[in-house]
């Protein structure tokens, strides 16, 4: 099958999206939050926090882009799968871009944190507390539970159509339910954000999607893939 132009610049546009995606995540991410003492620690590293905060906003309009550009690939195969997939992302990055939110609340906590007096200080602690559980409720629970089932039919769906290679399409069902349990478990509190446990499940998907970023940019897609 001869892949026309158009064909293959989305597949380099998604690919590229899906690096920027990695990229952005970095990017976003805050460690001074997982400290004891991150109210006093956010006020010092301003600029980061709102780097962090436009960075995750990026991040949420990648995930949209991704999935405007996947969605008629998967209608091709199911309407009905594709809308599924489509609206899961759309929740997924709509909680993603929520997030944005209680970090910066945080920081104007923390502001107001090292000006204030110690009579202060539970009241400051325990809203800090909320809005650091609030964010990674957003971040790590809304986001990820919508995404990874969406990301289940998107490789069934990919699987079947054979645009990438079946091994991939089937390391990204794997590398999805995976991520979707280790949600579940962070939801159930059976395991912590911060663990080796969660990294591990959370480290198949996040390998196979750098892998099929890069082939499509090189390769784009050539079916059929056995």
């Amino acid at each position: 099958m001869i892949i026309i132009k158009s064909e293959r610049r989305t597949a380099i546009i998604l690919g590229g999206l899906l690096v920027f995606s990695f990229v952005f995540g970095i990017l976003s991410s805050v460690p001074a939050l997982e400290y004891q003492d991150y109210l006093t620690k956010l006020a010092e590293i301003e600029m980061q926090v709102l780097i962090a905060s436009f960075f995750q906003a990026a991040m949420s309009l990648v995930y949209v882009s991704i999935a405007v550009l996947f969605y008629p690939i998967i209608k091709k195969y199911n309407k009905s799968l594709a809308a599924g997939y489509f609206s899961l992302r759309i929740i997924g990055a709509g909680f993603l871009f929520a997030g944005i939110g209680p970090l910066l609340l945080s920081l104007w906590l923390s502001q107001s944190y090292v000006v204030s007096s110690e009579v202060n200080s539970t009241y400051f602690q325990i809203t800090g507390e909320l809005l650091r559980q609030g964010r990674d409720i957003l971040n790590h629970i809304g986001m990820i539970l919508p995404w990874s089932i969406g990301g289940l039919i998107l490789y069934y769906c990919l699987y079947k159509i054979r645009l990438i290679p079946r091994w991939l399409s089937i390391w990204g069902i794997l590398g999805s339910t995976f991520t979707l349990l280790a949600t579940l478990m962070l939801m159930l509190n059976i395991i912590k954000l911060v663990s080796p446990v969660y990294f591990i499940l959370n480290a198949p998907l996040a390998i196979g999607e750098l892998i099929i970023a890069i082939l499509l940019i090189v390769r784009g897609f050539n079916p059929p893939y056995n």
